[in-house]
């Protein structure tokens, strides 16, 4: 790809994160490629539907939270637990920072295991990967799966009016999951 094509890329791919964190899924084409200063055409070129620019900045922001898991299981070692809970905290803040990605692990148009599901970003397995750890040590209660994990998490995100609510949220959804 040219060094121009390049830029042009990575402009849109920032201004779509920026518009679609702080308006969600409905901010229009024309308004990114606005704001990345470029015409409709350009983005077109790049992200033939704006799904497509969607899909590449939720890979792009799985793949980072993903990564975070590993330094999480580095400075929780021998707390799998913690080690979930952390990574629980960090995706539900992201999430309430942003409301594209939110939307998108709400399940509002963008099937997100297709956008982010492949090896490195698929944010369920790791959710699932770290809550088997958790119950394999005795300290997250066995009947829990991935899928309430995620499901509770996004209702601690859900409508929130500032972030000491988030804390107070997960403080009770992290005292529900664990072992009695």
């Amino acid at each position: 790809m040219r060094a121009d094509a390049q830029r042009n890329r990575a402009r849109i791919l920032e201004a779509a994160f920026a518009a679609f964190a702080s308006e969600g899924l409905g901010v229009s084409v024309h308004e990114i490629a606005r704001r990345a200063g470029v015409g409709t055409g350009t983005v077109s070129r790049h992200f033939p539907t704006k799904e497509a620019l969607f899909e590449a900045i939720i890979r792009d922001r799985a793949e980072s939270v993903v990564a975070q898991a590993g330094a999480l299981q580095d400075s929780h070692a021998g707390d799998p637990a913690g080690t979930l809970f952390a990574f629980v905290a960090l995706l539900a803040r992201e999430l309430a920072a942003d409301r594209g990605l939110a939307m998108a692990m709400a399940g509002a148009g963008i099937d997100l295991e297709a956008a982010a599901g492949g090896p490195g970003s698929d944010i369920t397995a790791t959710i699932a990967a770290l809550l088997d750890r958790a119950q394999q040590a005795g300290a997250i209660r066995p009947d829990v799966q991935a899928a309430d994990v995620k499901a509770l998490m996004m209702g601690c995100v859900d409508h929130l009016p500032e972030p000491p609510g988030l804390d107070r949220r997960l403080d009770i959804l992290f005292a529900g999951l664990r072992a009695r």
